[in-house]
């Protein structure tokens, strides 16, 4: 029991501990070693979004606030294209499957959780040799279709396991008082898949707006999203104002995803 006990208490340090630092080195006042606290500074947040001091000027990345903007910006047109695009898609197949059974139903579940359990190196790879042959411009729509494929994989799943715990019953039933199937979809249907629905979306939405791998692939050279900017800092080094932005996007990552559960998992 004591072992068991030590190896959950390892496992859980191993995976938060590195998270844990990431948060309090972006607040250490020192402009050049990470690892040597030297007090306690709001600095690099403020440099973020464009207040600048001098006592931070020998840890500055990033040159224009306007780069960083302009990033944030291409995430968020991303991200809300890609979760509308596969929050219809997804739940369009879910819905499909689940009232309108055939023989190839398993094979073409499978097709539809192929895109999410593919590697990321290998999917973005083989985006790329399409869009590339296609002779589609690299851009963000090519990084919004690239998104989609595999977020509706994501919805698709989310919404099939609230389509799995519904009563049918109440279909038939509005369909014998004489409701149209629209009405019976508006009145019926929907207000109880609504929370798998939203919380599909936010699930997608997340994960669009952390995506690196394929997003690299598919962006071109004139296109940076928040992530891919993130990552032409690091290659310069881990400086303060990396960690601030990996804590702001840790924070809003969290608030996305535990508002997706609520929803995912609540009843009416």
């Amino acid at each position: 029991m004591k072992a068991l006990l030590a190896f959950t208490l390892l496992f859980f340090a191993f995976i938060y501990v590195p998270i844990a630092l990431i948060v309090v080195y972006s607040f250490n006042a020192d402009p050049v070693n990470m690892m040597r606290w030297s007090g306690f500074t709001l600095d690099w947040y403020r440099q973020i979004f464009g207040l600048r001091n001098a006592a931070s000027e020998a840890a500055l990345y990033i040159e224009t606030t306007e780069q960083l903007l302009a990033a944030v910006k291409n995430s968020f047109i991303v991200a809300f294209s890609t979760t509308a695009l596969s929050t219809v898609l997804g739940t369009s197949a879910a819905m499909a499957l689940y009232r309108h059974p055939f023989a190839g139903q398993r094979f073409y579940r499978v097709l539809l959780f192929v895109p999410m359990l593919m590697p990321d190196i290998v999917l973005g790879i083989a985006l790329l040799i399409f869009f590339v042959g296609a002779g589609a411009q690299l851009g963000l729509g090519t990084i919004i279709t690239g998104q989609t494929t595999f977020l509706t994989s994501y919805v698709f799943i989310v919404v099939s396991a609230r389509l799995a715990g519904m009563d049918r019953s109440l279909e038939q039933a509005s369909a014998d008082l004489g409701a149209s199937e629209w009405t019976t979809f508006r009145r019926i249907l929907l207000p109880q898949l609504m929370p798998g629905i939203l919380g599909g979306a936010l699930l997608a939405f997340i994960i669009s707006m952390d995506d690196l791998v394929i997003t690299y692939f598919i962006s071109g050279t004139n296109t940076q999203t928040l992530p891919i900017y993130i990552f032409g800092m690091l290659r310069r080094g881990i400086k303060p104002e990396v960690n601030a932005l990996a804590v702001m996007m840790l924070v809003f990552s969290f608030a996305i995803a535990f508002a997706g559960l609520y929803l995912r998992n609540r009843k009416r």
